[in-house]
């Protein structure tokens, strides 16, 4: 399995950005996917996930109305509106999500390569 995530940039505050994330290989079994943050000095956090079903989406609490996550086919992607300097991250689209602990885990670690989210104020 293959993620490649491509997207990220430099944006001021307010603006917008729409993070892809390209899967190859066997992900077929996948019943969830989505995208994580790592903000500098801070551990990797959720940001959203979507079911593969049915498209049924998740968000963390905070970035609910301005994040938007989707699927077309082989490619998954966050459009982000309304961008805050706290949206400052790399950004990792994530494979074969488990949400069953109540947390969402990437048991497998399939990461894509982190794509780099600037937003100046």
């Amino acid at each position: 399995v293959q993620l490649q995530a491509s997207g990220g940039g430099l944006v001021q505050a307010g603006g917008s950005l729409r993070l892809s994330c390209r899967a190859t290989g066997r992900t077929d079994s996948f019943k969830f996917m989505g995208w994580f943050r790592q903000a500098p000095g801070k551990e990797r956090e959720f940001v959203a996930a979507i079911r593969l079903t049915d498209q049924d989406t998740y968000y963390k609490h905070a970035i609910q109305d301005r994040f938007i996550i989707s699927r077309d086919k082989s490619t998954m992607y966050l459009q982000m509106d309304g961008l805050r300097p706290e949206d400052t991250a790399v950004y990792y689209c994530a494979g074969d999500l488990d949400p069953s602990t109540g947390d969402w885990r990437n048991p497998n670690d399939y990461w894509g390569r982190g794509t780099l989210v600037t937003v100046s104020s």
